[in-house]
């Protein structure tokens, strides 16, 4: 039988490198572990640690197509991060000028959770521990 250990990496494509860089890795806080610009692919790559545990690889690639729709296309629905407090890290966001959703409940666990985008409007959701 298969064994998946854990998730590697999620890989983003932004279509403003300098914008995004600043949001996952100053705004999020996001740790740099490399930054590469892949010449033949017109093309930097930014890794990024997540709390020591998780990686996100963020890609930038001249003109990239928008995405479909907000969040329900096809794919991959929205990233969610755990907080410990889903105030503070909305105070966090919100001082730099990032607007999240009102604070909803989860139905099933009783835990608070928000949404925001990214530079791209890719939704993000805070997740309450």
């Amino acid at each position: 039988m298969l064994k998946i250990n854990c998730v590697h990496h999620i890989a983003i494509i932004c279509s403003d490198y300098e914008k995004s860089r600043h949001f996952y890795s100053e705004v999020l806080g996001f740790k740099i572990l490399q930054e590469v610009f892949r010449k033949e692919r017109n093309s930097y790559k930014l890794d990024l640690e997540v709390a020591g545990q998780y990686q996100i690889e963020l890609f930038s690639f001249p003109d990239p197509p928008a995405r479909s729709s907000r969040p329900e296309a096809v794919g991959l629905r929205h990233i969610a991060f755990e907080v410990d407090n889903i105030e503070e890290a909305i105070q966090h966001i919100t001082s730099h000028n990032i607007i999240a959703e009102p604070i909803r409940i989860d139905e099933f666990t009783g835990k608070q959770f928000t949404f925001f985008a990214d530079p791209d409007g890719l939704p993000i959701e805070f997740y309450e521990k």
